[in-house]
């Protein structure tokens, strides 16, 4: 059973990592780049003080504590105890897979990108919920976006990346449960 899992998301990937052509490598190279979104990060920051005035350390706070937990935990509790060759470093599909910039670690399940959108992604959209109409649609089609990338890129299977997406959401939820908490406490005092 698991190995038919593994012939599945074998041929999803090397199906979604065929589909390339020379733009599109130039704008999945940049998606994939994590200096390329910094922009974007500081319109959120913005959004949070504008909506949460002083408390915007607390939002900031929470952020840098997620992705330091979705990072942290996609290499040291999923890449380093499932070994999971990436596909550019699995010797059985090496030759098919069209690699856009680099392979990376040896190991790709799960994959940190997704982990880290989709942990932020929740994260907002749970603090955004009833402030900025359709801000978590938004963020979570961002997410996809940037987690496909890494399919097209040819580093990661599609199950590094919805294993990787459920993990971020987990996390996301867990941080702002963890927000809530504080922002409470702060309030109160």
């Amino acid at each position: 059973m698991i190995q038919s899992i593994k012939d599945i998301d074998t041929q999803l990937f090397l199906f979604l990592n065929s589909l390339h052509n020379p733009f599109f490598d130039v704008i999945m190279f940049w998606v994939s780049h994590k200096f390329f979104w910094i922009p974007l990060y500081a319109f959120f920051l913005f959004l949070s003080y504008k909506h949460f005035g002083k408390k915007v350390f607390l939002v900031a706070a929470a952020a840098v504590l997620l992705i330091v937990l979705s990072d942290q935990l996609s290499v040291h509790a999923f890449k380093n105890m499932f070994l999971r060759y990436r596909p550019c470093h699995n010797l059985l599909i090496q030759s098919k897979v069209h690699l856009n910039d680099g392979c990376g670690g040896v190991y790709g399940f799960v994959s940190s990108h997704a982990a880290n959108t989709f942990a932020l992604a929740m994260f907002l959209s749970l603090l955004f919920k009833n402030k900025i109409k359709y801000l978590g649609v938004s963020i979570f089609i961002w997410a996809a976006f940037v987690s496909y990338s890494r399919i097209y890129n040819g580093v990661h299977y599609p199950a590094d990346i919805a294993v990787g997406a459920i993990l971020g959401m987990g996390i996301g939820i867990v941080v702002f449960k963890i927000y809530q908490f504080a922002n409470t406490r702060l309030t109160h005092e």
